[in-house]
């Protein structure tokens, strides 16, 4: 077997289990904060409000600090930093004694994360530009089905063993995933000698000085904060279209709807972007993404809103891999890290500000609004794909195609 697709599976393998392992926590915050002695449902809200950003706020931070060093050091040490790391720090968590302990921790947390990107950084560069919207498609799918399988296993998890417990089997998981990626992966890595010692800011302006990479930040935020700021309140939706008539399950099979759509479509997309453009998938897949927003803010029946978040899971499946891919085709020779781990900060920063923006519009319109007010925000997102990225990833992949042509013969 070739050595990028060797990475490639054991990378999906270890992507659904570090993936699946964190989504065991994220739903049960609020009845941990409960067990450690926070009664007031307002405190809750508010304090599983804090404790869920301020992973996304340290990790938004300090991306680009790991990303450099894994353009000098490699991607694997950067995923075996974050993976050990966290293992340790989630481990920890299960011991947390109050809610500000909780809120270190994953303040903590936050700050040595980066298995996802490492490992999206490394399959980019390690697998030829040909096959890079196959692989990180591939990849997408081995984390969305490991957000599927998560809360399911955790639910079991919590019920037979209490909440403490998901935090060590968690941390067990992520150094299980570690483990496996320090015996079987390897990376072909030669760091750059006369690379330029440059601050963050010189990096970062060096590095978006390349068309169209800033509008491909600018994307990647866009993207995550209108569907993050409407995935987390898909319950309030769903409690309202059922009357309170078995809510949790209802909303599980809506979310997970959404979850195993973006599966299936993934790695199909992946492979048309290698053939047709990374860039025109992006185009097709947010106008898509659009279509089927819009009319959820109308529905009536609980099935209409599952088919639309079926069919909205299906053109999520191409936006990341192909932004991924896109912004692997830009990158500067030598600093392939930087350029994703900036790319990393605004998903982490759409992640952070999404949920938040979103409540806000929900206490304001309505959750019916906030359907109308994220479909707006990608409609936006596909006049900057339009005018910004596609005329230069065009000349690009053209370029690309040309010069495998001439290898080849």
């Amino acid at each position: 077997m070739k050595g990028w697709k060797r990475n490639l599976y054991i990378l999906v393998v270890c992507q659904f289990l570090v993936v699946s392992a964190m989504t065991m926590i994220i739903p049960f915050l609020p009845l941990y904060l409960q067990e450690l002695g926070v009664t007031d449902p307002s405190e809750v809200s508010l304090w599983a409000g804090i404790i869920f950003a301020a992973n996304f706020l340290t990790a938004f931070l300090f991306s680009p600090l790991w990303s450099r060093l894994a353009d000098r050091y490699g991607r694997k040490m950067m995923i075996l930093r974050s993976g050990f790391g966290m293992a340790l720090i989630i481990g920890l968590t299960g011991f947390a004694q109050g809610p500000l302990s909780l809120l270190c921790l994953r303040l903590l947390n936050g700050v040595i994360s980066g298995f996802i990107p490492a490992s999206i950084g490394l399959v980019a560069t390690n697998t030829p530009k040909e096959k890079a919207g196959y692989a990180l498609g591939f990849l997408q799918a081995g984390a969305v089905s490991g957000g599927i399988c998560g809360p399911l296993i955790g639910g079991i998890m919590a019920q037979a063993f209490g909440y403490r417990m998901i935090f060590f089997l968690t941390g067990l998981c992520i150094f299980i995933a570690a483990l496996v990626v320090l015996l079987f992966v390897n990376e072909q890595f030669t760091p750059n000698p006369k690379e330029e010692k440059t601050n963050t800011w010189g990096e970062f302006k060096k590095i978006t000085a390349i068309r169209p990479i800033f509008s491909l930040y600018v994307v990647v935020f866009l993207i995550q904060f209108a569907v993050m700021g409407v995935n987390p309140l898909i319950s309030l939706f769903v409690e309202e279209l059922v009357s309170g008539v078995n809510v949790a399950l209802f909303a599980g099979l809506a979310i997970s709807a959404t979850g195993f759509a973006n599966m299936l479509s993934s790695m199909q997309l992946g492979k048309l972007s290698d053939k047709a453009g990374a860039h025109h998938v992006l185009f097709f897949c947010l106008l898509g993404t659009v279509i089927f927003m819009i009319p959820q803010a109308f529905v009536q029946q609980l099935w209409q809103l599952i088919v639309l978040r079926f069919f909205v899971g299906l053109s999520l499946g191409g936006l990341l891999p192909a932004a991924n891919a896109l912004v692997r085709m830009h990158a500067p020779k030598g600093m392939e890290s930087r350029t994703y781990g900036f790319s990393t900060s605004a998903l982490y920063l759409g992640n952070m500000v999404g949920p938040t923006v979103g409540g806000a519009v929900v206490a304001t319109v309505g959750i019916r609004g906030l359907f109308l007010i994220s479909a707006f925000t990608l409609l936006l997102t596909v006049w900057i794909v339009k005018g910004k990225v596609m005329p230069a990833s065009d000349k690009q992949f053209r370029y690309e195609q040309n010069e495998r042509k001439i290898a080849s013969s």
